[in-house]
Protein backbone atom coordinates (compact mmCIF):
# COMPACT_ATOMS: atom_id res chain seq x y z
CA UNK A 1 0.00 0.00 0.00
CA UNK A 2 1.34 3.15 -0.64
CA UNK A 3 1.93 5.53 1.77
CA UNK A 4 0.29 9.18 1.85
CA UNK A 5 3.17 11.51 0.87
CA UNK A 6 3.61 15.01 3.44
CA UNK A 7 3.53 17.95 1.24
CA UNK A 8 6.12 20.69 2.17
CA UNK A 9 5.19 24.18 1.44
CA UNK A 10 8.45 25.75 0.94
CA UNK A 11 8.56 29.95 1.36
CA UNK A 12 11.81 31.83 0.02
CA UNK A 13 13.70 34.30 -2.16
CA UNK A 14 16.48 33.78 -4.13
CA UNK A 15 18.13 36.54 -3.08
CA UNK A 16 17.85 35.58 1.07
CA UNK A 17 21.18 34.73 2.44
CA UNK A 18 19.62 33.00 4.99
CA UNK A 19 17.64 30.07 2.45
CA UNK A 20 20.55 30.09 0.66
CA UNK A 21 22.70 28.50 3.80
CA UNK A 22 19.87 26.23 4.05
CA UNK A 23 20.50 24.35 0.55
CA UNK A 24 22.29 21.69 2.47
CA UNK A 25 19.58 21.02 4.33
CA UNK A 26 17.04 20.99 1.76
CA UNK A 27 18.90 18.19 0.07
CA UNK A 28 19.15 16.21 2.86
CA UNK A 29 15.51 16.18 3.06
CA UNK A 30 14.80 15.64 -0.36
CA UNK A 31 17.36 12.53 0.01
CA UNK A 32 16.23 11.45 3.29
CA UNK A 33 12.65 11.42 1.67
CA UNK A 34 12.42 11.28 -1.52
CA UNK A 35 8.81 10.96 -3.33
CA UNK A 36 7.71 10.81 0.34
CA UNK A 37 7.40 14.51 0.75
CA UNK A 38 5.84 16.36 -2.46
CA UNK A 39 7.10 20.13 -2.63
CA UNK A 40 5.27 23.60 -3.55
CA UNK A 41 7.44 26.56 -4.23
CA UNK A 42 5.79 30.46 -3.08
CA UNK A 43 8.29 33.02 -3.83
CA UNK A 44 8.35 35.96 -1.31
CA UNK A 45 9.55 38.90 -3.76
CA UNK A 46 11.75 40.42 -1.18
CA UNK A 47 12.18 43.27 -3.44
CA UNK A 48 10.89 44.92 -6.80
CA UNK A 49 13.63 47.63 -6.72
CA UNK A 50 17.07 48.57 -5.02
CA UNK A 51 15.99 52.18 -4.13
CA UNK A 52 15.90 51.28 -0.34
CA UNK A 53 18.80 49.92 0.27
CA UNK A 54 20.52 52.26 -1.69
CA UNK A 55 19.49 54.90 0.25
CA UNK A 56 20.69 53.25 3.38
CA UNK A 57 24.39 52.78 2.27
CA UNK A 58 24.27 49.19 0.72
CA UNK A 59 26.96 48.74 -2.11
CA UNK A 60 27.49 46.04 -4.41
CA UNK A 61 30.50 45.43 -1.79
CA UNK A 62 28.79 45.18 1.44
CA UNK A 63 26.68 43.03 0.11
CA UNK A 64 29.13 40.03 -0.52
CA UNK A 65 31.10 41.65 2.68
CA UNK A 66 27.99 39.99 4.55
CA UNK A 67 27.35 37.31 2.01
CA UNK A 68 30.84 36.18 3.40
CA UNK A 69 30.35 35.53 7.15
CA UNK A 70 27.35 33.22 5.84
CA UNK A 71 29.59 31.40 3.92
CA UNK A 72 32.06 31.47 6.87
CA UNK A 73 29.25 29.82 9.17
CA UNK A 74 27.74 27.41 6.78
CA UNK A 75 30.02 26.76 4.01
CA UNK A 76 27.80 27.43 1.23
CA UNK A 77 30.20 29.22 -1.60
CA UNK A 78 30.09 32.61 -2.47
CA UNK A 79 31.53 34.69 -4.88
CA UNK A 80 33.96 37.59 -3.89
CA UNK A 81 33.95 40.22 -6.85
CA UNK A 82 31.07 42.42 -5.90
CA UNK A 83 28.37 43.17 -9.11
CA UNK A 84 28.82 46.29 -11.04
CA UNK A 85 25.20 47.50 -9.16
CA UNK A 86 22.25 46.09 -6.47
CA UNK A 87 20.07 43.79 -7.94
CA UNK A 88 16.55 43.24 -6.61
CA UNK A 89 14.50 40.01 -6.27
CA UNK A 90 11.49 40.43 -8.16
CA UNK A 91 12.34 39.75 -11.68
CA UNK A 92 14.01 36.53 -10.73
CA UNK A 93 11.06 35.34 -8.54
CA UNK A 94 8.80 35.84 -11.55
CA UNK A 95 11.59 33.78 -13.88
CA UNK A 96 10.67 30.89 -11.56
CA UNK A 97 7.63 31.24 -12.03
CA UNK A 98 7.69 31.45 -15.94
CA UNK A 99 9.42 28.42 -15.41
CA UNK A 100 6.88 26.54 -13.40
CA UNK A 101 4.40 26.94 -16.71
CA UNK A 102 6.74 23.55 -17.38
CA UNK A 103 5.75 22.05 -14.09
CA UNK A 104 6.71 22.16 -10.50
CA UNK A 105 10.48 20.52 -11.18
CA UNK A 106 11.20 23.45 -13.56
CA UNK A 107 10.65 25.81 -11.15
CA UNK A 108 12.64 24.10 -8.87
CA UNK A 109 15.60 23.69 -10.96
CA UNK A 110 14.96 27.64 -11.78
CA UNK A 111 15.12 28.27 -8.15
CA UNK A 112 17.79 26.72 -7.64
CA UNK A 113 19.65 28.01 -10.56
CA UNK A 114 18.89 31.50 -9.72
CA UNK A 115 19.89 31.21 -6.09
CA UNK A 116 23.07 29.53 -6.97
CA UNK A 117 24.29 32.30 -9.58
CA UNK A 118 22.53 34.97 -6.77
CA UNK A 119 25.47 34.15 -4.69
CA UNK A 120 28.54 33.05 -6.85
CA UNK A 121 28.21 35.29 -9.72
CA UNK A 122 28.64 38.87 -11.13
CA UNK A 123 25.33 38.32 -13.62
CA UNK A 124 23.01 40.77 -12.85
CA UNK A 125 19.94 38.74 -12.37
CA UNK A 126 17.11 41.35 -12.70
CA UNK A 127 18.15 41.35 -16.36
CA UNK A 128 16.49 39.56 -18.68
CA UNK A 129 19.46 38.40 -20.78
CA UNK A 130 21.22 36.88 -17.87
CA UNK A 131 18.15 35.36 -16.61
CA UNK A 132 18.34 33.50 -20.05
CA UNK A 133 21.10 32.55 -19.47
CA UNK A 134 21.35 30.99 -16.03
CA UNK A 135 17.76 29.09 -17.27
CA UNK A 136 19.90 27.58 -20.35
CA UNK A 137 23.08 26.66 -17.71
CA UNK A 138 20.18 24.49 -15.96
CA UNK A 139 19.03 22.67 -18.73
CA UNK A 140 15.02 24.86 -19.11
CA UNK A 141 14.62 26.80 -21.76
CA UNK A 142 15.67 30.48 -21.08
CA UNK A 143 14.24 32.38 -23.88
CA UNK A 144 10.63 31.24 -23.05
CA UNK A 145 11.30 32.23 -19.65
CA UNK A 146 12.23 35.40 -19.92
CA UNK A 147 9.75 36.05 -22.00
CA UNK A 148 6.67 34.66 -19.64
CA UNK A 149 8.10 37.06 -16.82
CA UNK A 150 5.81 39.56 -19.18
CA UNK A 151 2.79 36.56 -19.10
CA UNK A 152 -0.27 38.32 -17.35
CA UNK A 153 -0.44 34.41 -15.73
CA UNK A 154 2.88 34.40 -14.92
CA UNK A 155 2.44 37.95 -12.96
CA UNK A 156 -0.68 36.89 -11.40
CA UNK A 157 0.94 33.47 -10.27
CA UNK A 158 3.92 35.64 -8.79
CA UNK A 159 1.40 38.09 -6.76
CA UNK A 160 -1.02 35.13 -5.13
CA UNK A 161 2.97 33.71 -3.74
CA UNK A 162 3.66 37.55 -2.68
CA UNK A 163 0.12 37.39 -0.91
CA UNK A 164 0.16 34.30 0.88
CA UNK A 165 3.91 34.78 2.11
CA UNK A 166 2.71 37.77 3.76
CA UNK A 167 -0.04 35.85 5.67
CA UNK A 168 2.02 34.21 7.95
CA UNK A 169 -0.60 36.14 10.85
CA UNK A 170 -3.14 33.67 9.55
CA UNK A 171 -1.30 30.75 8.55
CA UNK A 172 2.15 30.56 10.60
CA UNK A 173 1.39 31.42 14.09
CA UNK A 174 4.40 29.45 15.13
CA UNK A 175 6.36 31.01 13.25
CA UNK A 176 5.39 34.41 15.25
CA UNK A 177 5.30 32.88 18.36
CA UNK A 178 9.39 31.98 17.54
CA UNK A 179 9.91 35.39 15.94
CA UNK A 180 10.85 33.94 12.63
CA UNK A 181 8.27 35.96 10.68
CA UNK A 182 8.72 39.86 9.86
CA UNK A 183 6.42 42.59 9.94
CA UNK A 184 4.45 43.56 6.86
CA UNK A 185 2.28 46.49 7.11
CA UNK A 186 0.90 45.46 10.43
CA UNK A 187 0.64 41.99 9.41
CA UNK A 188 3.10 38.92 9.46
CA UNK A 189 5.39 37.64 6.41
CA UNK A 190 7.16 34.42 6.05
CA UNK A 191 10.47 35.04 6.07
CA UNK A 192 13.06 32.46 3.61
CA UNK A 193 13.05 29.20 4.25
CA UNK A 194 10.14 29.02 5.80
CA UNK A 195 8.87 25.09 5.48
CA UNK A 196 5.39 24.22 5.98
CA UNK A 197 4.66 20.74 6.72
CA UNK A 198 1.00 19.11 6.02
CA UNK A 199 -0.65 15.71 6.07
CA UNK A 200 -4.16 14.45 6.30
CA UNK A 201 -5.43 17.72 7.57
CA UNK A 202 -2.62 18.54 10.04
CA UNK A 203 0.02 21.34 9.76
CA UNK A 204 3.70 21.84 11.31
CA UNK A 205 5.12 25.29 10.73
CA UNK A 206 8.94 25.80 10.65
CA UNK A 207 9.43 29.11 10.44
CA UNK A 208 12.46 31.02 9.13
CA UNK A 209 15.82 29.17 9.24
CA UNK A 210 15.85 26.10 11.54
CA UNK A 211 17.98 23.79 11.82
CA UNK A 212 17.55 20.28 9.56
CA UNK A 213 16.30 18.16 12.68
CA UNK A 214 13.84 20.41 13.24
CA UNK A 215 12.36 19.37 9.75
CA UNK A 216 13.02 16.14 10.22
CA UNK A 217 11.17 16.29 13.64
CA UNK A 218 8.13 17.52 11.47
CA UNK A 219 8.08 14.90 8.91
CA UNK A 220 8.49 12.09 11.68
CA UNK A 221 5.38 13.39 13.56
CA UNK A 222 3.00 13.63 10.85
CA UNK A 223 4.19 10.53 8.84
CA UNK A 224 6.22 8.22 11.51
CA UNK A 225 5.63 5.68 8.54
CA UNK A 226 7.43 7.08 5.79
CA UNK A 227 10.29 5.43 4.34
CA UNK A 228 13.71 6.92 5.26
CA UNK A 229 16.90 6.07 3.41
CA UNK A 230 20.38 6.19 5.30
CA UNK A 231 22.97 8.45 4.38
CA UNK A 232 24.14 7.60 1.04
CA UNK A 233 28.09 7.49 -0.23
CA UNK A 234 29.23 10.60 -1.68
CA UNK A 235 29.27 9.17 -5.05
CA UNK A 236 25.90 7.96 -4.90
CA UNK A 237 24.56 11.30 -3.75
CA UNK A 238 25.64 12.86 -6.64
CA UNK A 239 24.68 9.93 -9.04
CA UNK A 240 21.48 11.54 -7.83
CA UNK A 241 21.99 15.32 -8.24
CA UNK A 242 22.99 15.51 -11.80
CA UNK A 243 23.61 18.92 -11.86
CA UNK A 244 26.12 18.80 -8.91
CA UNK A 245 26.07 19.94 -4.93
CA UNK A 246 28.37 22.00 -3.11
CA UNK A 247 30.87 20.34 -0.45
CA UNK A 248 28.62 21.72 2.16
CA UNK A 249 25.55 19.81 0.65
CA UNK A 250 27.37 16.65 0.04
CA UNK A 251 28.73 17.05 3.98
CA UNK A 252 25.36 17.96 5.45
CA UNK A 253 23.26 14.69 3.17
CA UNK A 254 26.52 12.19 4.30
CA UNK A 255 27.02 13.01 7.80
CA UNK A 256 25.44 10.11 10.29
CA UNK A 257 22.64 11.17 12.67
CA UNK A 258 24.36 12.63 15.32
CA UNK A 259 27.47 14.08 13.99
CA UNK A 260 27.21 17.62 12.45
CA UNK A 261 28.52 18.17 9.12
CA UNK A 262 32.46 17.49 8.62
CA UNK A 263 33.04 20.17 5.28
CA UNK A 264 36.90 19.20 5.16
CA UNK A 265 36.61 15.55 6.09
CA UNK A 266 33.58 15.57 3.07
CA UNK A 267 36.01 17.44 0.97
CA UNK A 268 38.98 15.06 1.40
CA UNK A 269 36.49 12.03 0.57
CA UNK A 270 35.58 13.46 -2.83
CA UNK A 271 39.14 14.35 -3.48
CA UNK A 272 39.49 10.60 -3.07
CA UNK A 273 36.52 9.44 -5.28
CA UNK A 274 37.70 12.06 -7.89
CA UNK A 275 41.12 10.70 -8.07
CA UNK A 276 39.59 7.49 -8.54
CA UNK A 277 37.40 8.84 -11.61
CA UNK A 278 33.89 8.35 -9.56
CA UNK A 279 33.16 12.59 -9.49
CA UNK A 280 34.95 15.95 -10.77
CA UNK A 281 34.63 18.90 -9.62
CA UNK A 282 33.68 22.54 -11.55
CA UNK A 283 34.21 25.93 -9.94
CA UNK A 284 31.56 27.70 -8.26
CA UNK A 285 32.23 30.56 -5.83
CA UNK A 286 35.81 31.42 -5.73
CA UNK A 287 37.03 27.87 -5.47
CA UNK A 288 35.90 24.40 -7.39
CA UNK A 289 33.53 23.31 -4.73
CA UNK A 290 30.93 21.94 -7.20
CA UNK A 291 30.62 18.51 -6.93
CA UNK A 292 29.19 16.20 -9.95
CA UNK A 293 29.13 12.79 -11.09
CA UNK A 294 31.68 11.00 -13.59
Amino acid sequence: MAVEPVTVTHYTDPSCPWAYSAEPYLRHLEWRFGDGLEWRTVVIGLSEDTRARERAGVTPASRVAGWKSYEARFGMPVVSTPRTRLIASGRPCRAIKAAERDGADAGRRMLRAVRLAWFTSTLLLDADDDLAQVADAAGLDGARIAAGIADPDVEAAYQRDRAEARSAGETGAAAVAQDRAADHDGGARFTAPSLVFARGGARLVAGGWQPFDAYDLCVANLAPELPRRPAPDPAELLAANPAGLTTAEVAEVCRDRNDGPDIHGTEAALRDRERAGAVHRTPIGDDASLWLPA
